[in-house]
């Protein structure tokens, strides 16, 4: 069997989730060695009575090989935190999902992501306002990010299709048990120009406790969230708070004070949240103004060594400009002259007091161009 096979056996066990995931291949040095082990050693390794129980059950329920060559056959493809396509911005958050099941396909061009969310009870202002941000935000390049519920999120997803846009569905289910069931179709088409994505293993349903773990995969693989309409406790809030968690921004269109649908995000703009009117407002604070612009330099080396060395250092994480002067060794206004010149250039961004973030992805090698 493959090391793969025994990640998809791990991963579909009851009480392991991605810390003791983590914590489960580093002990004993790989998947297959912690799926074959003992009870014993199970136990040296930090796992509980209930989680013990529940590897014993997988075990006699599953073989791994089997198990992959049925995903084979329905078409799904499996990324684990060691594949060079898995998710670079997910794999970012605080554990990451060991493991991703999805249809369709995920491109670089899908770092360029924003998740449109909201509530299931829309009204007709919502349903509106989805279509126009969602169609504009589609027609710059961007990557529509979704759970496929009813109501905010099916419209978003739809609206990216038929903008010619990509889009990604995240699930609170496995992929084989789309929910909800009337989104089955729309499911397909997104597998046609994005990809329907889950953690959960292919059969898995959507329990309730499902959908807060799908939502930090929603924010996870965007750059910003965007909330539309919700209600106070909706799940669309609880995108937005973890969202905050992991560094991301939050947006937050503005409704009727006397609407319920708005209350969620009349407080989060309250909170700070960006308050949105049109998609370029989504636009400009992630500096995603022209996404096909963004693409063409990331492509582009850094042109001095100064340059080489700040964007070794940066990260999606804000850096300040004394830090990044004491670990490239360089004085502050060299470093301050060479930073301005990558945010004229788009290579990165100045967040806050002196604070900069990286708008690429570093390729394989950071070199400069010496001509």
């Amino acid at each position: 069997m493959s090391e793969r096979a025994y990640w998809v056996g791990l991963n579909a066990v009851r009480g392991i989730g991605p810390a003791k995931f983590r914590a489960m291949v580093e002990f004993f040095g790989s998947a297959r060695a912690a799926w074959e082990a003992d009870e014993s050693s199970w136990r040296h390794a930090g796992l509980d009575n209930r989680a013990i129980a529940s590897l014993h059950q997988s075990r006699r329920a599953m073989d791994p090989d089997e198990e992959m060559a049925r995903m084979q056959v329905l078409g799904i493809q499996v990324l684990t935190w060691d594949d060079e396509g898995y998710p670079p911005y997910l794999k970012e958050i605080p554990d990451p999902p060991p493991v991703l099941y999805l249809r369709g396909d995920l491109q670089p061009r899908d770092q360029w992501a924003v998740a449109v969310v909201g509530t299931r009870r829309l009204t007709s202002y919502g349903r509106y306002v989805t279509r126009q941000l969602t169609a504009d935000l589609a027609a710059s390049g961007v990557t529509v990010v979704s759970g496929l519920a009813r109501g905010i999120d099916g419209i978003a997803h739809q609206t990216a299709l038929e903008s010619g846009g990509r889009t990604l569905a995240v699930l609170g289910s496995g992929i084989s048990r789309i929910y909800p069931p009337e989104h089955r179709n729309l499911a397909e088409q997104i597998t046609r120009q994005g990809a329907v994505v889950s953690d959960f293993p292919p059969d898995a349903s959507p329990e309730p406790g499902n959908f807060p773990r799908r939502n930090r995969i929603i924010s996870g693989l965007s750059l910003g969230v965007l909330v539309v309409e919700a209600g106070a406790k909706s799940g669309a809030i609880i995108t937005a708070r973890l969202a905050l968690e992991q560094g991301r921004e939050v947006f937050a269109v503005p409704g009727n004070i006397n609407a319920r649908a708005s209350l969620g995000t009349n407080q989060l703009i309250q909170q700070g949240a960006k308050l949105v009117l049109t998609a370029s407002d989504v636009l400009e604070e992630l500096n995603m103004t022209m996404v096909e612009q963004q693409v063409a330099v990331q492509l582009a080396l850094p042109e001095t060594r100064e340059e080489a060395y700040l964007m070794q250092m940066l990260s999606d994480q804000p850096c300040h400009v004394d830090e990044l002067s004491r670990a490239a060794g360089l004085p502050v206004a060299q470093v301050t002259s060479a930073l301005t010149m990558m945010e004229l250039k788009g290579m990165v961004r100045q967040v806050e007091g002196m604070q900069y973030v990286r708008v690429r992805e570093p390729g394989p090698e950071y070199g400069f161009r010496d001509e």
